[in-house]
């Protein structure tokens, strides 16, 4: 009697997990999912760096920024252009004195995720709160994992796991959002090259430098002769006058003696 009762409840736990098994592998062919996405307006921030190029060693590029900051960038990728002049240049086309500018463009676009999974059918097993097993449309049986909260339209009436009894029809419509953030990001890489040094002057060419004159200064001068009116008479005179005292000196010198 032992034995007999021991292959019985055999059979039935290998028939009941072979049960199981099918229901678990047709659940997703019975159940279903409609998913939409609604999405929201686009948030735009654009956001500028501007800087001059200091040195360019093979991929290493150090930039001196607007605000005076000095930014080393270091294995700047070969694919990384910047367009100079209407030019495509490199990082090995890049030059001291160059002006870069970089735009950087970051678009968010939120959007929310809607998917409704439905399923009606018989209730053919419950084991509230988290196990139930439905004969659906075509007959089979589907093992289904009840989420939390779940509610269950019978005959027009929400009721839980707890409310489920076999043979009822049932209905069940599982409604998750999920929000989802798309950010999408483009760079932009521009410049221009600084102007050209002025030419040098050709080498046999003498170079001149032009002074201003300074203004004439007038200095007066004597007249080289004397005016026609004058006379040689005084000066006559004067010669007897130095005679005369002279012998005067004389004479008295020899008195004295």
């Amino acid at each position: 009697m032992n034995s007999r009762t021991s292959w019985t409840r055999v059979m039935l736990v290998l028939v009941a997990g072979a049960v199981v098994l099918a229901f678990t592998l047709s659940a997703s062919a019975q159940v279903q999912t409609k998913t939409s996405t609604a999405s929201q307006k686009a948030s735009v921030v654009t956001k500028v760096d501007r800087g001059e190029v200091v040195y360019v060693s093979g991929n290493d590029l150090v930039v001196r920024m607007e605000d005076g900051t000095i930014r080393h960038l270091a294995n700047v990728p070969e694919s990384a252009r910047a367009t100079v002049d209407g030019k495509q240049l490199g990082i090995h086309d890049l030059k001291p004195g160059m002006k870069l500018q970089r735009t950087i463009t970051t678009t968010t676009v939120s959007k929310v995720i809607t998917t409704v999974q439905t399923v009606t059918g018989k209730v053919w097993a419950v084991n509230p709160p988290s196990l139930l097993i439905l004969t659906l449309e075509d007959g089979k049986n589907q093992q289904f994992k009840i989420p939390k909260n779940q509610k269950f339209n019978i005959d027009g009436q929400m009721v839980d796991a707890w409310g489920l009894k076999k043979g009822m029809v049932l209905s069940a419509t599982r409604i998750v959002e999920k929000p989802l953030d798309v950010v999408s990001q483009t760079r932009k890489m521009t410049g221009s090259a600084p102007p050209p040094p002025p030419p040098p002057p050709p080498a046999d060419v003498p170079i001149l430098v032009a002074q201003e004159a300074p203004a004439p200064v007038q200095v007066a001068q004597a007249p080289a002769e004397l005016p026609k009116t004058g006379s040689e008479f005084p000066l006559i005179g004067l010669l007897g006058l130095l005679s005369m005292a002279s012998s005067l000196g004389l004479r008295t010198i020899r008195k004295c003696l």
